[in-house]
């Protein structure tokens, strides 16, 4: 652990930290980090570049891996017509399992229903799918406008409260998913106020949307309702990341950020916050990555622009996830 230390090897380990993060942050942050900054023993393990490259070897789980999406996500969405590529939730993530011989099935719910609806979908697909096989399930948070995700907390109610018929979780790992509500939500929906809220769900039905994820996603409804009528189950794993970043001045990330930073009081990765992230088995925080980043759709425009600054990689996606299945693999699972 990080403070199981005395104060000077901790003060080194901090800024060790803080150099790294300023290294790897070159272009995308503008704030100086303290050479000692209390917060940090909320991170956990503090994973700096520990996913920077990828290794020859990965084992595969035995079992099959589920990859859930979040709120607004998708499996494959295409733009320009069903004969052109579209574009992957999961890119590059699935091809690379394949490669490695990590048996995966990818599960689309209602992108923006309650996390009741979605929970039932999702164990729905994975009957289907997985006929009969035991599996791991990885989801993944994903937000947009005024919303994050819950696909992990859609796990969540799945395993503990719906226990479908044909299913069989071994292990769930959530990734920056609001475990305990977000502060952007809160912001938004007192933002927005109760007419403008029913207006725009209004408008959002009117699309074919449903709305009941939105709500949801706030803090006292997470701690007083979701979290205690949702118990995890025994024989099930639980595992999760979090991760953090300090963005730059137009990154898409910036306001979000410091609404979470100011309202929770806490390190976050332009959505979720660190506290939010951990469930179960908390296995560390990613230093210096965003919310995309997490599913790789924003790293190879970022790694372009570091060549050319001669920055260090400090994160690859697909690396990432390898990891986690090498580490599902090691578990016995």
């Amino acid at each position: 652990m990080l403070f199981a230390c005395s104060r000077a090897p901790c003060l080194r380990r901090a800024e060790r930290v803080r150099v790294l993060r300023s290294s790897a942050q070159v272009g995308f942050s503008n704030k100086a980090y303290r050479p000692y900054d209390p917060r940090l023993k909320d991170f956990g393990r503090i994973i700096e570049d520990d996913f920077s490259v990828l290794r020859e070897q990965y084992d595969a789980p035995k079992n099959p891996i589920i990859l859930a999406h979040g709120v607004l996500g998708f499996d494959e969405l295409h733009l320009a017509g069903p004969n052109l590529p579209g574009i992957r939730y999961w890119r590059g993530i699935t091809d690379a399992f394949a490669a490695k011989g990590v048996e995966v099935m990818t599960a689309a719910v209602p992108p923006s229903g309650s996390i009741e609806a979605r929970g039932a979908a999702l164990g729905h697909v994975i009957a289907k799918k997985a006929t009969g096989k035991s599996v791991n399930i990885i989801a993944h948070s994903m937000g947009y406008a005024n919303s994050v995700d819950e696909q992990g907390l859609d796990s969540r109610y799945m395993i503990s409260r719906l226990k479908p018929k044909g299913v069989n979780v071994l292990s769930l790992t959530t990734i920056s998913t609001p475990h305990r509500g977000s502060a952007f939500a809160d912001f938004m929906i007192d933002q927005l106020g109760p007419i403008h809220l029913a207006r725009i769900y209004k408008a959002l039905e009117f699309c074919g949307m449903e709305t009941g994820a939105f709500s949801q996603l706030t803090r006292q409804y997470m701690q007083e309702e979701f979290n205690p009528k949702t118990p995890d189950v025994e024989g099930v794993k639980y595992y999760s990341y979090g991760a953090s970043l300090e963005p730059q001045r137009w990154s898409i990330f910036r306001p979000s950020h410091e609404i979470i930073k100011r309202l929770e009081g806490a390190e976050n990765d332009g959505l979720v916050s660190v506290p939010s992230s951990q469930w179960g088995t908390y296995r560390g925080t990613l230093v210096g990555v965003s919310h995309l980043d997490l599913i790789n759709w924003t790293n190879r425009l970022k790694w372009m622009f570091w060549e050319l600054t001669g920055t260090k990689k400090n994160f690859n996606a697909v690396a990432f996830y390898l990891n986690i299945a090498d580490m599902l693999a090691k578990e016995g699972l």
